[in-house]
């Protein structure tokens, strides 16, 4: 099965920023395993810029386009230092893939990501993708990696995207705010009464939100691509998903 996997800068991060060292090497580890398994894995990582405002001391995510630019390009160096080290124990080779908003709506530079990730996949790589926020600006910007994972999806045929965040799935209302908050095991179209229940903030590093993540879910299921929002704070659910169990909130067509 080809998955891709996308983890969200909170689920890599402790709230001070720095990263969560147990949880990261847990995901490689797991990843790694589902490789060995026979998936083909995609990784999509936010943390850059988190990581970025850490190592250069910044007291909070900044809001200008050059800072952003600036902590990214710092904290990217170290996302990919961390994944080269962690998954080469395991054996497996990471390749780096940094796009903006360009690479995704021209149709010859997107063609040429897709033939770069799926000669990467047939080669054995990992390929571990983020959006280049050291260049990308208001014009070519994609806005967050719950779009770029579904895009990515749709590019190279995936059979299911998992959205890896800091909540359980898709709720009925708040659950930081309503305790009568129920999970929704399973969404088979984006409408009316889905969009209104979704917010709108993501947490203080991120960028995300359940807003994005409804419009991920919108592309897979326009491709036909099954989409699932689970709790990265535990990266071993994974194998629960692999293995078909009721994880999270799973989004599939009508039918399936």
């Amino acid at each position: 099965m080809r998955i891709v996997v996308k983890i969200g800068t909170s689920s890599l991060t402790h709230s001070t920023g720095h990263l969560n060292i147990r949880r990261v090497e847990e995901l490689c580890r797991v990843i790694s395993d589902i490789k060995n398994a026979g998936h083909e894995v995609i990784l999509v990582s936010s943390g850059a810029i988190g990581m970025g405002v850490s190592k250069l001391g910044l007291r909070q995510r900044p809001t200008d386009i050059p800072t952003k630019q600036a902590a990214a390009a710092v904290g990217q160096c170290e996302l990919m230092y961390t994944y080269d080290k962690l998954f080469s124990e395991y054996h497996h080779t990471v390749a780096q893939l940094l796009i903006t908003g360009d690479d995704t709506r021209n149709d010859i530079r997107h063609q040429n990501f897709s033939n770069t990730l799926n000669r990467l996949l047939e080669l054995g790589a990992l390929p571990i993708i983020n959006e280049n926020d050291t260049v990308a600006t208001d014009e070519i910007v994609i806005g967050d990696n719950d779009t770029l994972a579904a895009i990515v999806a749709e590019s190279i045929n995936a059979r299911l995207l998992v959205l890896l965040s800091d909540i359980d799935g898709l709720y009925t209302a708040d659950p930081h705010n309503d305790p009568n908050a129920r999970l929704i095991p399973r969404v088979t179209a984006i409408d009316d009464y889905i969009l209104s229940i979704a917010g709108v903030s993501g947490s203080n590093l991120g960028t995300g939100g359940m807003v994005t993540k409804l419009q991920a879910a919108k592309i897979c299921l326009g491709c036909g691509c099954d989409m699932i929002i689970a709790n990265g704070r535990n990266p071993a659910i994974l194998y629960d998903i692999i293995d078909g169990k009721p994880v999270g909130t799973a989004f599939v067509g009508e039918g399936k």
